[in-house]
């Protein structure tokens, strides 16, 4: 069965500013080779003319143990990525990779539980965004509503604004905004927060002003700075941290969880065969 291999080359960029100047040359070696070379540590220290100590601490320094390690991942993506992808599909594989990678460093797994039981506590919960922001608020209410979440989702503007006077201690408002700066958000973030509000914003910009206001900032890889970053979906960063959130949310009283997804596909299920019959019977007439 054929699978994606974890690229090297996401996480050397990744780790790039960290490097040495020595470093940042084997960092670019890698990154531009196009050739199948002898790669062995000796090879590679004569080529760049650096120590074979400079390629273990490279190679520490992108989190594998050593340069043997490293080379063999290396390798083995090499070979993959030139004989059975184009161009295009290993830019937007890297890109994903790239993705996975920050996300895995930034989301606090503290957090991530916190957030789980204010959804469980809350008796109602509010999700809301503009734009991109917004279908995926709109995909969270879908999903969480399955499993017993009292949620709704908020994509206009004057909703969003009205309905901070209807928040309390008993609300969890979670705010999507990528930029940080989409107002309405924001404001229902601050409204509710007044009100005694659990209040969530999901974010690629961390500012000090946030932590005003709400009770967690969850913080989520931007596509700003990726090589070709326009050509991924602004949605994804953001359902990958919504999958986090929901699988934790899941993981609490998880038969009970499961029994209420089951009956909602059942209630769709149960729903569209009565359609279908309704259809049937106008269409014999």
């Amino acid at each position: 069965m054929e699978y994606y291999v974890k690229s090297v080359i996401p996480i050397i960029k990744m780790n790039y500013e960290k490097f040495t100047v020595v470093e940042k040359s084997i960092a670019d070696f890698f990154i531009q080779n196009q050739e199948k070379i002898d790669l062995s540590s000796k090879a590679v220290s004569d080529r760049l003319y650096v120590s074979e100590a400079s390629l273990s601490r490279f190679a520490q320094k992108c989190g594998y143990r050593g340069y043997r390690e490293f080379m063999y991942q290396y390798e083995v993506t090499f070979v993959e990525n030139q004989d059975s992808m184009t161009g295009n599909t290993r830019m937007v594989l890297n890109i994903y990779q790239e993705l996975l990678h920050k996300t895995y460093r930034l989301v606090d797994e503290e957090q991530i539980r916190r957030i789980a039981q204010y959804l469980d506590n809350a008796e109602r919960v509010v999700v809301c965004g503009k734009g991109s922001s917004g279908h995926a608020a709109a995909e969270m209410e879908m999903r969480f509503m399955r499993i017993g979440v009292r949620i709704d989702s908020l994509q206009d503007s004057d909703l969003i604004r009205m309905q901070a006077i209807f928040q309390d201690q008993n609300s969890l408002v979670i705010g999507i905004s990528i930029s940080g700066e989409a107002e309405e958000v924001l404001y229902l973030l601050r409204e509710s927060s007044k009100r005694g509000a659990k209040t969530v914003l999901i974010t690629a910009q961390e500012e000090d002003r946030f932590y005003n206001y709400c009770t967690e900032v969850v913080m989520m890889p931007s596509l700003q700075h990726l090589n070709q970053g326009n050509v991924i979906s602004p949605q994804f960063p953001i359902l990958l941290m919504m999958d986090i959130i929901y699988s934790s949310y899941a993981g609490l009283d998880q038969g009970k969880k499961e029994r209420l997804h089951d009956r909602t596909l059942q209630a769709l299920s149960e729903g569209r065969e009565k359609k279908k019959s309704r259809q049937q019977k106008r269409d014999e007439k």
